[in-house]
């Protein structure tokens, strides 16, 4: 009973080791196929790609100062704030700078109308030569027809020669009229009132007052969003002196950290695709490479590495690597500076360069709020130096009428 009851053990163990032998070609198949599967994605995606989420947001710190001392008196703008170009942020107190202003718009004056006077003197100089040159012809006539009477006694020898001295008298009175004339053109010839020396510096005088008074309001130099406002009223500054910051969100880069193993592919010109930790991976930012750093991050760094001293351990170096984003990206999903971003650069295009081969043909940054002060400061010395002007030239033309 007991040997019936019990089952051979040859026989048992026959499918134990089957069953076991099967499961261990499966498992080995699958790691077979996981590896063929990891080998195929690396050849054909990963090998062709290169990631990093050592990367983030940069983009232009647009520091705001005045260009004047003064006293501020208005704060026009706050942190978070936007503003556009051209927007003043600040007002300084303008007293000094109108004084000064007053100062140079009467001293404009008075050279136009000093310079108006010479020309005024030049016309009235020759036309006291056109006198002087009526009475010697006068005269020479005088004496041209009595001399042949002296022949004949009409008329006395004492005449005659008084006659002869009217002459050299209306001709030593006519050249010094011509030089009085000549000296009249000199300070006026070659140029009218408006190009005057004497009024063209006093001109230049009045633009930089004018120039400085508008100083006296501090202008956005781009558009963007206010950050870091450190001004207060009643705060004396200087020249230069950082009263804030404007943020132009509208133009943001990415400076990612791509280890030097990473970098023998890279190439500028090749398309990127990025995340943020803010919006998430279900938000994709486009971009491409525009420029490879000239050196790695520990180099620029306050305290360099010395590795010739001590020590050595290697340490894989990053590289920064610049990276642009596409301006429609930054309006539907805003980004701001300082965000951690998650980069992804496809580097199948080997065509591009390594370094850019030439300089920029465009300014990285640029502004045209500043241009407005000087035609301004013209169009307001040239106002004065028309009405001033009209003014003496009226003047003038009363004095020879009465």
């Amino acid at each position: 009973m007991s040997a019936a009851s019990n089952p051979p053990t040859g026989a048992t163990s026959a499918p134990d080791n089957s069953r076991r032998r099967g499961m261990l070609l499966t498992l080995a198949s699958v790691f077979v196929l996981g590896g063929l599967i990891w080998l195929a994605l690396w050849y054909f995606v990963f090998s062709l790609r290169v990631t990093t989420n050592d990367a983030y947001v940069h983009g232009n710190q647009v520091n705001v100062a005045a260009a004047v001392p003064g006293t501020i008196v208005a704060v026009l703008a706050d942190d978070t704030q936007m503003v556009r170009a051209g927007q003043p942020l600040l007002k300084l107190d303008p007293t000094d700078a109108e004084l000064n202003l007053a100062s140079a718009r009467h001293a404009l004056q008075q050279a136009v109308r000093g310079v108006a006077a010479q020309f005024a003197q030049s016309a009235q100089a020759e036309a006291e030569v056109a006198a002087r040159e009526a009475q010697l012809t006068q005269a020479e006539d005088t004496l041209r027809r009595s001399a042949p009477l002296l022949h004949e006694r009409a008329v006395s020898a004492e005449q005659v020669t008084q006659l002869r001295n009217a002459v050299a008298a209306a001709r030593a009175a006519l050249r010094a009229a011509e030089q009085r004339v000549a000296a009249a053109r000199a300070g006026v010839q070659g140029a009218d009132i408006a190009r005057n020396p004497a009024v063209l510096r006093a001109r230049d005088a009045f633009r930089a007052a004018w120039i400085n008074l508008q100083r006296h309001v501090v202008l956005a130099p781009v558009s963007g969003y206010l950050a870091q406002r450190t001004a207060q009223l009643g705060q004396r500054i200087r020249p230069g002196q950082p009263l804030m910051q404007v943020i132009p969100l509208s133009h943001l880069w990415v400076d990612a950290n791509f280890k030097e193993t990473q970098l023998a592919a890279m190439r500028i010109g090749q398309p990127a695709t990025l995340t943020s930790d803010l919006y998430g991976s279900g938000v994709v930012f486009h971009g491409k490479v525009v420029g490879l750093g000239a050196g790695t991050g520990s180099v620029f760094a306050l305290l360099p590495p010395q590795n010739a001293s001590g020590n050595w351990i290697k340490v894989v170096q990053r590289l920064p690597v610049r990276i642009s984003i596409d301006s429609a990206d930054l309006v539907k999903h805003p980004l701001r500076l300082g965000l951690s971003m998650n980069v992804d650069v496809d580097i199948r295009d080997h065509h591009g360069q390594v370094l850019a081969q030439q300089p920029a043909d465009q300014p990285a940054a640029v502004t045209t709020v500043y241009a407005q002060e000087l035609a301004g400061a013209d169009v307001a010395a040239a106002r004065i130096i028309a009405s001033t002007e009209a003014a003496a030239t009226t003047a003038a033309h009363g004095k020879r009428r009465s």
